[in-house]
C-alpha cells in the first residue's frame, strides 16, 4: 500500500479508499467558507459533516450542501497509506494529542508523494519515454519508499527539493511525448488563461504546465497530447473536447471542470458523476 515492486506501483492504489481512511483530509486539512466550502475549518478540526465511522454523513448531497470543493477533492490514495500503515491501524480519534496532530502533519506529506507517483507511473507507461525509464524506475522507488518513512521523518521531510528533482525527468518525460505532434511549440505553460475564450481550439502537443484555465471556454478543443500537469481547469468548460493522451491529468483536474458525454478522455481517468449534459 501502494502495491509496490521494483520500478512499479500500482495505480490502483493511488486512489483514495475512504474505507480505509480515518478521514484525515475531512480533518487535517483547513478550509475557508466560499463557493466551494459552506463554513471555516481549521486544519486539525474535524469537519461537523465527518460521523464517527469517518463517513461524510452528507456524501450524497455535498453540491447541494454548499461542498463541491469536497467533491473534486483526491488524496491519492494517501489517506489509506498514512492510516493502514504509516501509523498501523490506530485511530486518530482518542489518541494522544501528540499522536493525533503528527497524523494530521504527515498526511499532506504523503499526499504529495503519492502525487509524484502517478506521475512517475503514467511516465513509466509511455514508450516515448524510454530514453529515460531507467531513471523514471529509480525516481519510483525512491518516492515510494519515502512513503514508508516512519512518521518523525515524514514531516520533515524535505518534498520540494524532492519534488524538483523528479520534475526534471517529468519534463524530459514531457518533451519526448510530445516530439512530433502538431503543435508542440505552443508553450502557455505559467500562463494566465483564466476566462480564457479557447472553443474548438488546436491545443495538440501544447505546454500548459501550470496554466491557469479557471473557467475558460475549452469546448470542442482539441488537447490531445497536451502537458496538463498542474493546470488549474477549475470551472473549466470541457464539453466535447478531446483529451486523450493528454499527459498528466489528473482525476481531481477533471473533477474540478465541467464536461459532459461528449467529453474524451485518458484511459485511466473516471468521468465525473457531476458531469452531466446539461454542461
Amino acid at each position: 500500500m501502494p502495491d509496490q515492486i521494483a520500478g512499479r506501483v500500482d495505480r490502483d492504489e493511488l486512489r483514495g479508499d475512504c474505507a480505509n481512511c480515518f478521514g484525515l483530509c475531512c480533518v487535517a486539512l483547513p478550509f475557508a467558507r466560499s463557493a466551494d466550502f459552506a463554513h471555516d475549518k481549521a486544519a486539525g478540526s474535524p469537519c461537523p459533516n465527518l460521523a464517527e465511522d469517518h463517513r461524510c454523513g452528507i456524501h450524497d448531497r455535498l453540491r447541494q450542501r454548499g461542498y463541491s470543493g469536497c467533491t473534486v477533492y483526491d488524496c491519492f490514495g494517501a489517506g489509506q497509506q498514512v492510516s493502514q500503515v504509516t501509523f498501523g491501524g490506530r485511530d486518530w480519534r482518542g489518541a494522544p494529542r501528540e499522536r493525533s496532530r503528527m497524523m494530521f502533519e504527515v498526511f499532506p506529506v504523503v499526499r504529495q508523494l503519492h502525487e509524484l507517483l502517478w506521475y512517475v507511473t503514467e511516465a513509466l507507461a509511455l514508450p516515448a519515454a524510454r530514453p529515460v525509464h531507467a531513471d523514471l524506475r529509480r525516481a519510483l522507488d525512491r518516492t515510494a519508499g519515502l512513503t514508508r518513512l516512519p512518521p518523525e521523518e515524514l514531516a520533515a521531510l524535505d518534498v520540494p527539493a524532492h519534488r524538483q528533482e523528479v520534475n526534471v525527468l517529468l519534463l524530459r518525460t514531457s518533451e519526448l511525448a510530445r516530439t512530433g505532434i502538431q503543435g508542440r511549440g505552443k508553450n502557455r505553460r505559467g500562463a494566465d488563461l483564466m476566462g480564457a475564450r479557447l472553443k474548438g481550439a488546436d491545443l495538440r502537443g501544447a505546454n500548459l504546465r501550470g496554466a491557469c484555465l479557471i473557467a475558460a471556454d475549452l469546448t470542442g478543443a482539441d488537447l490531445r497530447g497536451a502537458d496538463l500537469i498542474g493546470a488549474d481547469l477549475r470551472d473549466a468548460d470541457l464539453t466535447d473536447a478531446d483529451l486523450t493522451g493528454a499527459l498528466f491529468l489528473t482525476q481531481p483536474q477533471l473533477n474540478a471542470a465541467r464536461g459532459g458525454a461528449g467529453t474524451r478522455l485518458p484511459g485511466s481517468a473516471v468521468r465525473p458523476a457531476h458531469w452531466t449534459p446539461e454542461f
